[in-house]
């Protein structure tokens, strides 16, 4: 069996090199096979190999075609693969190179077939950029790929039954859960929307080695049993996640109907005096029907994500309680988690004669359910979690100064520190859950925090075209609009490049932004839409400072950012 040598020629993929390297390695140790690995980066070489390689009992593998092209190595090389290709499948890599020389590899197999869903709490950017990232990998792999994106207006491109049935592998790349209950059988892996974004190869080439079986599930039990069948458990944060998703609309909605009562009523559009108008009207649909349904929509969907269609009548109704008792959304938040686990626990403790299984997901589990969760909100959740957002609340309503300044500068940096990762989500949910106590003044925060990244990134490439490649001083337009629209992700592919500088200024402007929305006591009565929804009557007070807050941070993280960042490799070449 011959050594096999590696050269990987990762340029400026270093990340990706290494990645590369360590799977050959396994991959090597797996089948028992010597290998050592030479990665090549524009930082330097990484384990360098002796000169003259490979020798009689060597074989050499080439990785990649980063930094300059080494002819002579390509020449002596029995093997060139792309990067992408061995994640994609490090032990097909190997495979075949310790034959003798004149020898054919084993015949190639059919490539595999590989479907998708991809979402997002929001269901607006993370979710598309997932597909694209995950489509683009399989085109480089050569992979047959199809991919559903289930946004914010419902799935688009949805799987049909064949093509699942011919799927090899079925990646799912979610912050909240998604239903797994069609994919018995097949082999699921289950990550985030954020590494399909920067890493979809990666994804793929970690699904097809790590996927597990997904349980099938019987038609009678399926909701039941759904939440015990996954080969892997969510954890509390995607289940939040899932809550926010599905209590946005009732936000959004509820939130702008308001305003626009406030816009043709005035202050007054409801009060008794104004029942009847249709300012009374508006008003009414939107705080007490569509504000009420926020709290239980959110504890009715954690408790879903947690333990399927059993879990979903005890969360809702924990939620209501947890309303009625004035214990907010926190209180709404423990009720679902109650609810989740508990259905859950009870799934997997209750044992029944298979005849009456089908008695479980819409009789004992949502009764049961029910009951504990019922009880626990109203004797033991309510009333602290009442308590305690009564003061959260004065507190909120009472901040001046300093204070204010404080929650601004941290709700404005967790929107660029991972831009629509888990710390913008955080706070985004926290500032989405005051909405319903009428905290408007964190939500304004977070969003031109949010707004400020993408359109930076925009400013920058105008003022600092040596900082940034043709790719992106094009792409700024695009980054710009989708800023304008409160898209916090538009700034990604400006970070990736460059992320310990270019992160830092992002967080700098939007921390500014945060802070001067907050002093300014600036209220946003709804969670989502950019620049598109402040031209509604009522929507934002203080339009003005809104304004000026915006434009500050934006400054702010462009200037720094043309400072900070480095200028492309090619760039610095011609200097």
């Amino acid at each position: 069996m011959k050594h096999i040598l590696a050269v990987i020629q990762a340029g400026e993929e270093s990340v990706t090199g290494v990645l590369a390297g360590e799977a050959l390695r396994r991959a090597a140790r797996e089948t028992g096979r010597p290998l050592d690995v030479e990665i090549r980066t524009a930082q330097g070489t990484l384990n360098p190999l002796p000169a003259g390689v490979p020798g009689e009992d060597e074989v050499l593998l080439l990785v990649g075609t980063g930094g300059q092209p080494d002819e002579a190595l390509t020449a002596r090389a029995s093997r060139h693969l792309t990067l992408e290709s061995v994640l994609a499948d490090p032990g097909r890599a190997i495979a075949g190179l310790e034959a003798p020389s004149g020898a054919t590899s084993p015949p190639a197999a059919r490539p595999p077939r590989i479907v998708a869903v991809t979402s997002c709490p929001t269901g607006i950017a993370h979710t598309f950029m997932a597909a694209e990232g995950l489509q683009e990998a399989a085109r480089q792999l050569g992979y047959p790929f199809r991919v559903e994106t289930q946004g914010s207006v419902g799935a688009g491109n949805p799987l049909t039954a064949q093509e699942i049935a011919d799927a090899d592998v079925v990646v799912i790349a979610a912050d909240r859960e998604v239903d797994r209950g069609r994919f018995g059988g097949k082999r699921v892996y289950a990550t985030g929307a954020k590494p399909a974004i920067t890493g979809g190869a990666a994804v793929i080439a970690k699904a097809l080695a790590e996927a597990t079986v997904q349980p099938a599930t019987g038609a009678a039990s399926a909701g039941a049993s759904q939440s015990s069948g996954k080969g892997e458990r969510a954890g509390p944060y995607k289940h939040l996640m899932t809550g926010v998703s599905f209590m946005l609309p009732f936000v959004v909605s509820g939130g702008l109907l308001i305003a626009l009562a406030f816009a043709l009523g005035g202050i007054h559009a409801n009060d008794a005096s104004s029942d009847g108008t249709l300012a009374h009207t508006l008003f009414t649909i939107g705080a007490k029907a569509g504000f009420a349904l926020m709290v239980p929509a959110l504890a009715g969907y954690i408790a879903f994500s947690i333990a399927d269609r059993p879990g979903l009548a005890p969360g809702m109704i924990g939620g209501i309680l947890a309303a009625n008792l004035n214990a907010g959304f926190l209180g709404g938040i423990a009720a679902g988690f109650v609810a989740g686990y508990a259905v859950d626990a009870l799934n997997r403790l209750i044992s029944l004669p298979k005849t009456l299984q089908g008695l479980k997901p819409i009789l004992i589990l949502p009764l049961l359910g029910t009951l504990i969760t019922g009880l626990l909100t109203v004797y033991a959740i309510g009333r602290p979690v009442a308590a305690l957002m009564a003061f959260f609340t004065e507190w909120l309503r009472g901040m001046q100064g300093s204070s204010a300044i404080l929650l601004g500068l941290i709700l404005g940096a967790m929107s660029a520190f991972d831009m629509g990762g888990p710390v913008n989500k955080a706070g985004y949910a926290f500032s989405v859950g005051l909405i319903a106590s009428a905290v408007y003044t964190p939500m304004a925060a977070t969003m031109v925090a949010g707004m400020v990244p993408p359109l930076a990134a925009a400013l920058a490439t105008r003022l600092f075209h040596a900082r940034f490649t043709a790719e992106e001083r094009e792409a700024g337009a695009t980054a710009a609009v989708l800023g304008l629209a409160f898209i916090t992700e538009g700034a990604i592919p400006f970070a990736a490049r460059d992320p310990l500088r270019v992160i830092p200024a992002m967080m700098a402007g939007s921390a500014t932004a945060g802070a001067i929305s907050m002093v300014a006591g600036v209220e946003l009565k709804v969670p989502h839409g950019g620049i598109f929804v402040l031209p509604i009557p009522g929507a934002v007070t203080h339009l003005a400072a809104y304004v000026v807050a915006l434009l500050a941070g934006t400054v702010v993280s462009a200037v720094l950012i043309g400072l900070l960042m480095r200028a492309p490799v090619r760039a610095e070449k011609m200097t």
